[in-house]
């Protein structure tokens, strides 16, 4: 390796650091000024709680042995949720995309229902399924469902005409354009649609937790709102953040090795 070769590898791993180094000390420094204006009643602590009194409640869940039945509820749901949307997104794209007129009869469907506030339904899906995990899940995959189907089908139709013309030039079958051109040629696509796919998920069980759901950490917030005890929604609001966090980079971390 030469010289420049490490100097801009090194360059590299020195802006990757900084931007690391100011993203910690901007939660920090958030976490600070929070607790600061809460302990001197600068702003309500009783609305706006404190971090302390976050960190309290967090284990007080945990000495009443309620914080992991919360937390692995919501864990499978939103598993369940997000490899159902993913694979019945990515099986209808391609349906979609090799069957054309389908996909002219199926588009403006798709667009209307992706418009459509999904919450709008929840009482049709608790009388339908039930108050149970079934309405959970099928809220979620409302949510995820629609606009998963939407970013892989324009994924798989961004790809390079001009080798979709050679290929089937040379007598290429249906399954081995889709193969050695579609799925290679729109990664970028999947990768984003993942990504975006992992978002909706956690808002689809949250909204579906509100809902119906005994247990979970949307079931934390709603109640702690019923109840008003704000420490408990902070919580619950704190734990939804460091999930998303690391499902987050959990799955970037995944599908980066992936597309290596």
């Amino acid at each position: 390796m030469s010289f420049e070769q490490k100097r801009y590898l090194n360059k590299l791993r020195l802006n990757k650091i900084i931007i690391i180094s100011i993203q910690i000390f901007l939660v920090i420094s958030f976490v600070i000024i929070w607790e600061y204006l809460s302990s001197h009643n600068i702003i309500n602590s009783f609305i706006y709680s404190s971090p302390s009194k976050v960190i309290k409640t967090i284990i007080n869940l945990y000495q009443e042995h309620n914080l992991f039945n919360h937390i692995l509820c919501t864990l499978k749901e939103i598993l369940i949720a997000f490899v159902g949307g993913s694979l019945l997104g990515f099986i209808i794209s391609i349906l979609l995309y090799e069957f054309k007129l389908l996909s002219r009869i199926i588009e403006p469907f798709l667009i209307i229902l992706n418009s459509l506030p999904k919450v709008a339904l929840g009482p049709m899906i608790i009388i339908i399924a039930g108050a149970n995990l079934k309405s959970v899940i099928i809220m979620t995959l409302l949510i995820n469902l629609i606009i998963t189907i939407i970013n892989f089908y324009n994924g798989f139709l961004n790809i390079d005409q001009t080798k979709l013309t050679l290929m089937k030039s040379f007598k290429a079958s249906k399954i081995q354009i889709l193969w050695y051109l579609v799925f290679p040629g729109s990664i970028s696509s999947i990768i984003s649609a993942l990504k975006v796919n992992v978002s909706m998920t956690l808002i689809g069980v949250i909204m579906g937790e509100f809902l119906v759901s005994k247990e979970g950490i949307g079931y934390l917030i709603i109640y702690g709102t019923q109840i008003f005890n704000m420490n408990l929604v902070m919580s619950g609001i704190t734990l939804l953040i460091v999930i998303s966090i690391l499902i987050y980079l959990l799955v970037t971390i995944i599908l980066n090795r992936y597309q290596k």
